[in-house]
This record gives C-alpha cells, sequence and structure tokens, in this order.
C-alpha cells in the first residue's frame, strides 16, 4: 500500500477496516463499484448508456480522443464496448479506483499522445477496435473519421487531401496494411514529397496518392506547409 497516493491509501485502509477485506480485496471491491456503475443492466458489459454516463461523470465528450486512449489502456476489443476484465485491465494500468482518480488521469492520458511510440501503439491498436466484429478491412468512413481525429492530434498537413482522394477515387474498405503504412508515410515523407521514392515498398492506394496530390497540384501549394516530420 506504501506505492498508493494518501488520500488512495486511507480510501483502501477505510474499506479494509470496515469490512476485514484484505488490500487486494479493497482494491477490487473499489473497482467492481465502479464497474456496476456502468455496467449494462441486461448483460455483462459496459455498453453505448454506460460509456455516455462515464464521459458525464469524467466531464469528456464521447468523441474526444482521450476516450480512444482510454480505450487502448483497457486493451478494449470493440469500440463502445467494454468487458469487466477490459474495465479493470484500463482502471489497474490507470491506478483508478474512484471517478476522482479518473478525472486526474485524463491529462496524462492527453499526455501519452505526444510520445512518439505510444502514439504509434494507440494509432494501430485504433484500427482493430474501429473495425466491424468479423471485419478483416475498416469501412472507410469509420477509417476518415479515425483518420481526422488522430492527426489531428499530429497535424498532418494532407490528412484532408488524403481523405478527399478516398472518396473520390477508392470508396471502399480500409486494409491493416494501409491504415499502417499510412503512418509511416505521414512521419516520414515531407509535404513536398521531395523525399519519396515511388520505387520504394508502399502500398497502391498510396502511390495512387501520391498521383493525385500531383495531378491536382496540391503539392505546390502543401510545401508552403509546415513539414510535420519537424513537429
Amino acid at each position: 500500500m506504501h506505492k498508493l497516493g494518501r488520500s488512495h491509501r486511507d480510501k483502501v485502509q477505510q474499506f479494509m477496516t470496515i469490512t476485514g477485506a484484505s488490500e487486494k480485496a479493497a482494491l477490487q471491491a473499489l473497482k467492481a463499484n465502479l464497474y456496476k456503475r456502468y455496467k449494462d443492466p441486461y448483460t455483462d458489459m459496459i455498453l453505448v448508456d454506460g460509456i455516455t454516463l462515464l464521459c458525464n461523470d469524467i466531464q469528456v465528450d464521447p468523441q474526444d480522443i482521450v476516450m480512444l486512449v482510454l480505450s487502448w489502456h483497457m486493451k478494449a476489443s470493440t469500440m463502445c464496448e467494454y468487458s469487466k476484465q477490459e474495465f479493470f485491465t484500463g482502471l489497474q494500468a490507470l491506478g483508478i479506483d474512484s471517478l476522482g482518480k479518473f478525472r486526474e488521469r485524463i491529462p496524462f492520458m492527453r499526455s501519452e499522445l505526444k510520445d512518439e511510440q505510444k502514439f504509434g501503439e494507440i494509432y494501430n491498436f485504433a484500427f482493430g477496435w474501429a473495425k466491424e466484429k468479423g471485419q478483416k478491412s475498416l469501412a472507410l468512413d469509420t477509417a476518415i473519421g479515425m483518420w481526422q481525429l488522430l492527426f489531428a492530434e499530429k497535424q498532418w498537413p494532407l490528412v484532408d487531401h488524403w481523405c478527399q482522394f478516398l472518396q473520390a477515387r477508392h470508396n471502399k474498405a480500409i486494409s491493416r496494411d494501409t491504415w499502417s503504412q499510412l503512418l509511416e508515410f505521414a512521419r516520414t515523407v515531407d509535404t513536398s514529397l521531395s523525399n519519396y521514392d515511388a520505387e520504394g515498398a508502399w502500398p497502391y492506394l498510396i502511390d495512387e496518392f501520391v498521383e493525385y496530390l500531383n495531378e491536382n497540384g496540391i503539392i505546390s501549394n502543401a510545401q508552403s506547409m509546415t513539414d510535420w516530420s519537424k513537429k
């Protein structure tokens, strides 16, 4: 218990005194109380209504990217639902046992997006989390929404052009390979495409995007933008 904060220790100690429970059992019980608050009444899961209530409680918009970071900590398999194990996994990872702790950890979760390695992990996690159950690819509309959310954090100047290109030329679901390689493209290729290697191992969709940029004269405008990789 020495690793816990003072208020946290006091809360656990109080619970142990009242119930006679062990420290481990006390911590589990406190987490279980949170889970019960958000659990769906008809199934042993936290679903949309529970997540909406959680967002209200911690004063976060359900569309806020911090909810993606939270889901990453929970290792959630599907958007808009948490199993009991997933919920407990996230609380354990973040050291949360109360709504107060939940609110306190929001700035920390936002800061994780600034860590390049963690951002990459969150980005790759988002593909599996956002796709429909049983599907190998990510629906285009969902992919576009996720890209706009994620790249808003990194201010990639070409994200809107990428989304417009997909709607005009592709209009199909997005593969995991395209999803993962786009982050590498955004990180390594400058907005003028001066270091783009046409012979590189990019997915065909990214090669077509480069052609689209050139055909529409977008690159000359993009050259005046700040290189995302320098941010």
